[in-house]
């Protein structure tokens, strides 16, 4: 039988720090309240300096930030160069023709004010790759165009690269001649008006449509209600009346020029080259050509009013505070 080892006891450096009391019992040393204390107020004050710091940190974030949007707001204005100095003047029309879009009435119609009042912009040029867009939009671009070039005396030209169609071909029509390559299309000279009707799928599924309106044409073009037939007369008469503006635009800009036959004007399109021969175009030649050949001054300077990053900031942030502004006052209890 072998004997188990005797019990160790701590020896005395192992002893919790604690003193002992009159009557034996363990109390804790003199002085822990107020080193406590001091672990306490030294964790607060490194919570409040880091605190501190990112506040300073933010502040001098939000301090750059609208810096930077100052600077590139007032940067953005006009072209840099010497306005003395001969040149070609070019604006740029691409994309979709719309409200609130880069190629919008508003940024053109800027950009076109800026190049004709500029006396070293010897020409302006539109530099057109556009598939269509807004008939009113398009309109005011006309009308504005027509205005500066007789009140600057100053030739207007347009260049196309891959297409100017439909609306971009209604503000082409307004310059003095239109340069295009023989593989753009150009011309749709027509209107639509499209949408979709559901009332067949909705008669399959057992779906009814309840519309309720005050005034008995309020529905119009309701894509779950049937199409009648005075209704498509008149959305087809107020479609003929926008074609016919779009038709007397061009003819008043194009004149003797245009070949007219009975597809000119029916929504058609054609090459570059079929358009010259039809006299919706002048001639071939790109941007370099016009501006070395016909203008005379090969310095090109874009006038083009484009949304830069700062812009798009100042929009959101703008638009942000609002939403915010709606919520606070919404939280304003209201008074009865």
């Amino acid at each position: 039988m072998t004997e188990s080892p005797p019990p160790e006891f701590p020896g005395p450096d192992s002893r919790p720090n604690v003193a002992t009391s009159s009557a034996g019992r363990p109390t804790a040393e003199p002085g822990w309240e107020r080193a406590t204390f001091e672990k306490l107020m030294f964790a607060t004050l490194q919570e409040q300096r880091t605190a501190r710091r990112w506040r300073s940190f933010i502040r001098l974030a939000w301090l750059a930030f609208f810096v930077f949007l100052l600077w590139a707001l007032m940067s953005r204005g006009g072209p840099s160069t010497d306005k003395t100095s001969p040149h070609t003047a070019v604006i740029e029309l691409k994309g979709e023709i719309a409200s609130g879009s880069d190629a919008s009435a508003e940024n053109v119609v800027a950009a076109m004010r800026g190049a004709f009042e500029d006396e070293g912009a010897k020409a302006v040029v539109l530099l057109i790759n556009s598939p269509g867009g807004s008939p009113v939009q398009a309109g005011i671009m006309y009308d504005e165009i027509r205005r500066l070039r007789a009140k600057y005396n100053k030739p207007v030209y347009a260049v196309v690269e891959e297409s100017c169609a439909s609306a971009a071909y209604y503000v082409a029509s307004a310059t003095d001649r239109i340069f295009v390559d023989k593989a753009s299309i150009v011309g749709s000279i027509g209107v639509l008006m499209d949408g979709f009707g559901f009332t067949g799928l909705m008669d399959k599924l057992g779906i009814e449509r309840r519309l309720m309106t005050a005034g008995e044409n309020k529905g119009f073009l309701d894509p779950f209600s049937p199409q009648t037939e005075k209704h498509r007369v008149f959305a087809q008469a107020m479609l003929d009346q926008v074609h016919r503006q779009f038709i007397d635009a061009v003819k008043a800009g194009r004149g003797k020029r245009l070949k007219e036959t009975p597809e000119l004007f029916s929504g058609l399109f054609w090459t570059g080259q079929q358009a010259v021969e039809m006299g919706l175009a002048d001639q071939l030649g790109n941007l370099d050509y016009v501006a070395r050949e016909i203008v005379k001054a090969e310095d090109l300077v874009d006038y083009t009013r484009r949304e830069n990053v700062a812009e798009r900031l100042a929009k959101r942030f703008g638009a942000a505070m609002g939403e915010g502004a709606v919520h606070a006052l919404q939280a304003i209890p209201a008074l009865r």
